[in-house]
């Protein structure tokens, strides 16, 4: 580039440049806020956010197969992301394993060829550019876990890094042993940390939270496992992890970011308010109260039954506090809805039969170059 180009570039005030990006298209915005950090931190700015433009957050669901796979509540969603994944060479084999940032991690049904039952799929539906991803020789089966107990993540956060990671926790046969393996796409390897100890029964199934190169999952005895320092994986290093208690005493809740914060939403006093908190991203790692919200305005009722495996009769099921928005899911009226942090109003998203209802994973369309 020319060195006057360049000065130019690097001479425009904030202001300047804010308003350049407040006028240009949703995807050049989306892939400007990966240019740099300083440009990402635009968006999270008190004082630019009414100008830019906010991301929108979709709900990505997969009744059954992964050809049934809907996007939900992306407002002005564009016609060419193709939830169905269509595009990857036959996907109607292909089971969803997670969703982080834009990317969907899927794997090959282990009912087909043994060639597809150790390979993983990583796609992005925005540009419909995928790659797969060999399962660790070392196990024999290791997608099935072949009997064992195991947890594959997804991790990638596009203004952290352009490399993806997929994180494989299995727990051996005598169930007294477990390994990591974490596969970087900088690498394009696995790598194995046989002395691993945290026990992945330990974790649940609902979505997960990366961010700013940490991964959060949620555990099923109300604390939060967190693994950091996967970028030193490069260097032969192993990553660490350590776990962090839940703000309260629910375990029914979903995490969310925003500014790069870490948020999570919880149901409290059986399901009459959700509380929203943030945690402050240094160890301790102290949670402090953002929002208590009244679901009376959210339902138009005062009574919450408890119900078999939940707190209440109603689930969060994604937060977005870019746009002030928690997304749940009423389980009496079977509807899935969106509810306005600040003005208290009520959208009805989709009606939703029991059948339906599954694991919701939020969404934002990414269209940064996919890894390798």
């Amino acid at each position: 580039m020319d060195s006057k180009k360049v000065f130019v570039v690097t001479s425009l005030t904030d202001d300047l440049v804010v308003e350049i990006l407040s006028r240009v298209p949703f995807k050049s915005f989306c892939r400007f806020k990966c240019v740099c950090k300083a440009w990402l931190a635009f968006s999270s700015d008190p004082h630019y956010q009414q100008k830019l433009l906010k991301v929108p957050t979709g709900l990505l669901h997969k009744p059954q197969w992964i050809s049934d796979l809907q996007l939900l509540s992306l407002p002005g969603k564009d016609e060419e992301i193709d939830a169905a994944l269509t595009f990857v060479p036959h996907y109607k084999r292909l089971e969803l394993v997670d969703c982080c940032s834009g990317l969907i991690l899927c794997r090959y049904k282990s009912f087909y060829t043994s060639l597809e039952m150790g390979r993983f799929i990583v796609c992005n539906p925005a540009t419909r550019a995928w790659r797969t991803v060999r399962a660790p020789e070392s196990h024999p089966h290791p997608l099935e876990s072949d009997g064992s107990h195991c947890r594959t993540f997804l991790a990638f956060d596009p203004s952290w890094s352009a490399h993806f990671y997929i994180i494989n926790i299995q727990e051996n046969a005598d169930g007294w042993a477990f390994k990591l393996y974490v596969f970087s796409s900088e690498l394009s390897t696995w790598l194995v940390d046989g002395t691993w100890s945290f026990n992945p029964r330990r974790l649940n199934n609902k979505p997960h939270n990366f961010i700013g190169g940490v991964l959060h999952v949620q555990t099923i005895i109300r604390d939060i496992l967190v693994v950091e320092g996967l970028e030193a994986i490069s260097y032969g290093m192993r990553p660490n992890h350590y776990t962090i208690k839940l703000p309260n005493d629910c375990w029914d809740g979903c995490f969310g970011q925003s500014a790069g914060f870490l948020h999570y939403a919880s149901p409290e006093d059986g399901g009459r308010t959700v509380a929203v908190f943030s945690v402050d991203a240094h160890r301790p790692c102290k949670w402090s109260l953002k929002h208590r919200l009244c679901m009376r305005d959210a339902f138009g009722r005062d009574i919450f039954s408890c119900r078999e495996g939940y707190l209440c009769d109603f689930r969060i099921v994604a937060i977005d506090l870019e746009r002030d928005v928690i997304f749940l899911f009423d389980m009496e009226a079977r509807k899935l809805l969106s509810y306005n942090i600040n003005t208290g109003k009520v959208s009805v998203i989709k009606d939703v039969w029991l059948y339906w209802f599954g694991d919701f994973y939020s969404y934002v369309a990414c269209y940064s170059k996919l890894a390798g």
